[in-house]
C-alpha cells in the first residue's frame, strides 16, 4: 500500500486538471485544514491559498505541493477533507479507483475459492450411499449371524481398526475379540 504522499503525487495531476475542483471547493478544503489542523496549515498559509488573485488551478497546485512537503499526515488530512467535502471527486481519484479494482479482484478470487473448501469428495451421493450400504450389510452379518458368523468379517473389522485412533482401535478390536469367544 502506498503512503499518502505518493498517492497525492499520483492524484495531483488529476486534481489540477479536474473541472470539479471549483474555487469554492478549494476554499472549503483550505478552511477545513486551517481550522481543524492549524499545525498543518497556519492562518497566513491559508490566506495565501485562498487568494482570489491567483487562478484556482495554480492555488490548488501550490497547496498540493505544500502538503506533500509537510508529510504523510498532512496528505492524509487533505484526503480526509476531500472525502468529507466532495465524495464524488474523492472516489474518482486514480488511486481510489485502483484500490477499488484491486479490492474487487481480491474479493472475486476469494468468492471463487470459498465453495471448494467445503467439498469433501467429488464422488457424489451415490458413492456415499453405496459405502454406507456395504457397512450396514457387514454390520447385519456380524451381529445377526446367529452363531454362524462369517470368518471374513472378523478380518475385515481388524483391518478397519487400522485407521482409527489408538483408544478407539483398542475398544474396537477388544469388542471383536469378545465376539470370537462367544
Amino acid at each position: 500500500m502506498e503512503c499518502y504522499e505518493e498517492q497525492l503525487q499520483c492524484d495531483a495531476q488529476f486534481l489540477c486538471s479536474n473541472q470539479r475542483m471549483s474555487t469554492e471547493l478549494v476554499d472549503s478544503l483550505v478552511l477545513q485544514l486551517n481550522r481543524i489542523y492549524p499545525q498543518i496549515l497556519s492562518d497566513k498559509e491559508a490566506c495565501k491559498f485562498r487568494s482570489l488573485r491567483v487562478p484556482t488551478t495554480e492555488r490548488l497546485r501550490e497547496l498540493l505541493q505544500y502538503l506533500h512537503e509537510k508529510g504523510d499526515d498532512a496528505c492524509y488530512e487533505f484526503y480526509r477533507a476531500l472525502h468529507l467535502q466532495a465524495e464524488d471527486v474523492y472516489f474518482s481519484l486514480p488511486t481510489r479507483v485502483r484500490q477499488r479494482e484491486i479490492t474487487d479482484s481480491r474479493s472475486a478470487i476469494n468468492v471463487a475459492v470459498v465453495p471448494e473448501r467445503y467439498v469433501l469428495n467429488d464422488r457424489g451421493p451415490i458413492f456415499f450411499l453405496s459405502c454406507f450400504s456395504v457397512a450396514v450389510g457387514i454390520a447385519f452379518l456380524y451381529y445377526y449371524g446367529e452363531g454362524q458368523r462369517l470368518r471374513c468379517t472378523e478380518a475385515f473389522f481388524h483391518c478397519s481398526a487400522v485407521r482409527l485412533g489408538k483408544d478407539a482401535k483398542d475398544v474396537f478390536v477388544s469388542y471383536v475379540e469378545v465376539g470370537k469367544q462367544k
